[in-house]
């Protein structure tokens, strides 16, 4: 079993920044990609930004520049400093962690979501 859990979210106003974090442990052998999704009301979930196991990074167009992902293999974390928030970053965002169990099985687990509110 892998858990995933998010933390940092939270009220920030325009122009504010805010780091989300997220934690995976429990059953994991190897890690692949670690990311971020966020759904906002009435919308699909999106990607924001993602590391791979060779540190390949992509970001949505939407927060280049703005964001910045980072992962630490060791403690088996990933970060999302986020500068210049807007309110269209407001949503939930879901933590996403895929890699290999102790049993060579393929594991892709979401966190349950962390809440970022944009508002003055």
């Amino acid at each position: 079993q892998v858990q995933v859990a998010e933390s940092g979210g939270g009220l920030v106003q325009p122009g504010g920044s805010l780091t989300l974090s997220c934690a995976a442990s429990g059953d994991i052998f190897s890690l692949y990609d670690m990311g971020w999704h966020r759904q906002a009301p009435g919308k699909q979930r999106e990607l924001v930004a993602r590391v791979d196991r060779g540190g390949g990074i992509t970001y949505a167009d939407s927060v280049k520049d703005r964001f910045t992902i980072s992962r630490d293999n060791a403690m088996k974390t990933v970060h999302l400093q986020m500068n210049n928030l807007k309110p269209e970053d407001a949503a939930v965002y879901y933590c996403q962690v895929s890699g290999l169990n102790g049993l060579g099985q393929v594991f892709d687990y979401d966190g349950p979501g962390t809440q970022v509110t944009v508002s003055s």
